[in-house]
Parts: structure tokens; sequence; C-alpha cells
């Protein structure tokens, strides 16, 4: 039953981001060029995406100890802010802006077929598998998140 809860969440924010358009690279950069032909349509998906969640987080989520399908709710500590912390936002935003590509529209973006998309699939996989072989220095366990009790 998670799985499938899982799946489809994963669904339902794969066809809100194709139906606002947010999985169009050129919306994306022009929301970025604020030197230029600045688009706020992302900046009205997100606000809006909020003023929608927001609502829902703070009344049903957030007091709950247990998901609903009876899982425990990880308390996760927050990061420290470090060098890799930062240095992965900052990556992350090169990427974001030179591309106009995240992992979540990048995926959905798969069946297109694009070389671009390809080459950014292929890129994130080549950084994930960089970092799980050891070849990125992984975190201390000072930073790993705290795992949920089992279930008794």
């Amino acid at each position: 039953m998670a799985l499938l809860t899982s799946l489809l969440a994963g669904l339902l924010f794969g066809l809100g981001m194709a139906i606002s358009g947010m999985v169009d690279p050129a919306r994306v950069t022009g929301f970025l060029d604020l030197a230029g032909a600045w688009d706020p349509s992302l900046a009205f998906v997100m606000g809006g995406a909020l003023l929608v969640f927001m609502p829902g987080y703070f009344l049903l989520v957030k007091p709950r100890s247990q998901s609903l399908l009876g899982e425990p709710i990880a308390v996760v500590p927050a990061p420290r802010l470090d060098r890799r912390l930062i240095g992965g936002a900052v990556l992350f935003g090169i990427g974001w802006g030179l591309v106009g590509i995240c992992p979540g529209p990048a995926l959905s973006l798969i069946s297109s077929g694009q070389p671009m998309i390809m080459l950014f699939i292929a890129a994130m996989v080549a950084g994930i598998l960089l970092v799980d072989r050891g070849l990125v220095p992984a975190r201390s366990k000072a930073h790993q998140p705290i795992p949920p009790d089992p279930v008794k």
C-alpha cells in the first residue's frame, strides 16, 4: 500500500508539473532571467501550490505522529549549514539556471527522448553513482537523519 501511495503521489506531482508547464526549460530559464524577459509564471505556480498545501499541512500533517498508513513519521533534525550543503545547493542552482531543468521535471521528460534531457539524466545518474560509490566524500554520522523507531 505504501508503494501505491508513493506512486500516486509521484504521478499527481508529475501531472501538476506538466499541466502548469513547469517541465518546459524555456519557462524555467525565463523565470530565472531577471535582467531580460522575465516570466513570473513559475512564481505563481509555486505560490499557488503553497496556498493549497500549507493549510492541509498545518492542520492535518504536522500534528500527526503516524502516517495515514500507520507508519511512524520520522523526526529529521535540521541540517547543519556546512560546505557540503552549500556546495550542493550552489551546484543544483547552477545546473538549474543553465539548463532550466531539475530532477523532477527531467524524469517526467524522459518520454520526450530529447538528447538534452537524456544527457541531463545521464549526468544526474553519474552524480548519484559517484556519491554512492564513495568517490565523493560521504557525510559524517553526525549529519545523518535519525531513523524512525521500529513499529511495535
